[in-house]
């Protein structure tokens, strides 16, 4: 089967649909597949009755390689497809930061293609004769994600009948690509953060320390620094690893970029399945190009895939009801939270809003409802301290509340300015 291209009427963005015209080459014969006998609309978007023409290169020809590239946007990134501006923005981001050996954060929603970006950053490194060894932090049960990293020798714990070697030593001289390092549990950090430091480490169960070079790529879809006010991340460590931070935009940030992975997933299923789609209706192009994609890419190439599966005949059919999701686009900030964790996001926000102060009409406890002993109460069990001080906020009558220790409280200070 030959490979497949799409030529699309329209170039969509945010606000803009641009008309552009259609190569069409098909293996066989092009009359052979219905196209449109009246021109395409070029003010208004694309009716469901116009079809986009789906083409395969002539078996043979010298430029096979071409469609490839075409593919793939021109951006000379194996994998990664698109040409908006934001996208173009990280790919020039990363040819920038490659050749060095520092830490880089990948930051962006699930199904944004982290992975590809950190394969991309290998592939132009120094590094990229050597291994680039990938572990999903989240994938791997709490007990065994320190063994997984920097491994144990036999007898380490139960069931250790044989030395193992970590992820870490095995990226040794090439890259590690951590993806979720926000769930790296708080006990294990500190080791990770050593290695970043000190580039040395022990295997569980060994006090034989390894040393190792090792360029660690890091990820994750969660709002670092409010896990640090929660207490739930080191903030060392994510000085550590935010030292090259490049933020992935999610798909309804790069509209543009819809159309030509549409034409990407369909090829490339339609190859996987041994099915010929030839058509696209340019309705169903402007629906997948409007639609909000809360799972980003990896939803999009489900879709298409459960498309082409179903789509009886030459014509691509996507059932465009089903897009309607229920569920919010993602956020980078907040991730699962806890009642608690909710709680205390707001009553700092409030005490943010009025200077923390805390009584009186324009007071914290107003606005929340609360009296000011409760709101102090509450307070001090979620450990919240104003920034700079071990003391409870000034109440707006003149009088505070005596400087006692505050425990953890302390810890917050100067980290919640």
């Amino acid at each position: 089967m030959g490979l497949t291209t799409f030529s699309f009427p329209y170039s969509h963005s945010a606000d803009s649909q641009v008309p552009c015209d259609l190569s069409i080459e098909l293996e066989r014969n092009p009359s052979r597949w219905p196209i449109g006998s009246e021109r395409l609309p070029t003010r208004n978007v694309a009716s469901a009755s116009a079809t986009l023409t789906i083409t395969r290169r002539r078996a043979g020809t010298d430029d096979g390689n071409l469609s490839d590239e075409e593919i793939q946007g021109e951006t000379g990134f194996e994998g990664i497809v698109g040409r908006s501006a934001v996208l173009r923005e990280v790919l020039r981001l990363i040819e920038t930061v490659a050749t060095g050996d520092s830490t880089v954060l990948l930051l962006g929603e699930t199904g944004t293609g982290k992975e590809l970006i950190a394969r991309a950053i290998h592939k132009r490194s120094r590094r990229k004769e050597r291994n680039l060894v990938k572990l999903n932090c989240a994938a791997i049960p709490t007990g065994l994600l320190e063994s997984e990293i920097f491994g144990h020798e036999r007898g380490a714990f139960t069931g250790a009948i044989a030395q193992k070697i970590g992820r870490m030593e095995l990226a040794d001289r090439g890259s590690l690509f951590l993806d979720e390092i926000g769930d790296i549990p708080l006990e294990l950090q500190p080791k990770l953060l050593r290695v970043l430091q000190e580039r040395e480490f022990e295997r569980l169960g060994s006090t034989r320390t390894q040393r190792v070079d090792v360029r660690v790529i890091a990820a994750t879809h969660r709002n670092l620094e409010e896990m640090i006010a929660a207490k739930q991340f080191r903030s060392d460590l994510y000085y550590r690893l935010n030292v090259i931070p490049i933020r992935i935009p999610p798909l309804r940030e790069r509209r543009e970029d819809i159309p030509h992975l549409v034409r990407h997933f369909v090829r490339q299923a339609a190859r996987k399945m041994n099915k010929s789609i030839d058509v696209i209706p340019c309705g169903i192009v402007n629906a997948l190009t409007q639609y909000s994609w809360p799972g980003n890419i990896r939803e999009l190439e489900n879709v298409i895939e459960r498309a082409v599966i179903l789509s009886p005949g030459q014509e691509l059919r996507v059932p465009i009801q089903d897009l309607q999701s229920p569920i919010a686009p993602a956020q980078t900030h907040g991730g699962n939270q806890t009642l608690e964790e909710v709680e205390r996001r707001h009553i700092l926000n409030t005490l943010k809003e009025t200077r923390w102060v805390v009584s009186g009409p324009r007071g914290a406890a107003r606005r929340l409802g609360l009296n000011r002993a409760t709101l102090y109460f509450r307070m001090k069990k979620l450990g919240i301290a104003r920034p700079g001080s071990a003391s409870y906020p000034d109440v707006g009558d003149g009088t505070t509340w005596a400087s006692e220790p505050l425990g953890r409280s302390e810890l917050f200070a100067g980290e919640l300015r």
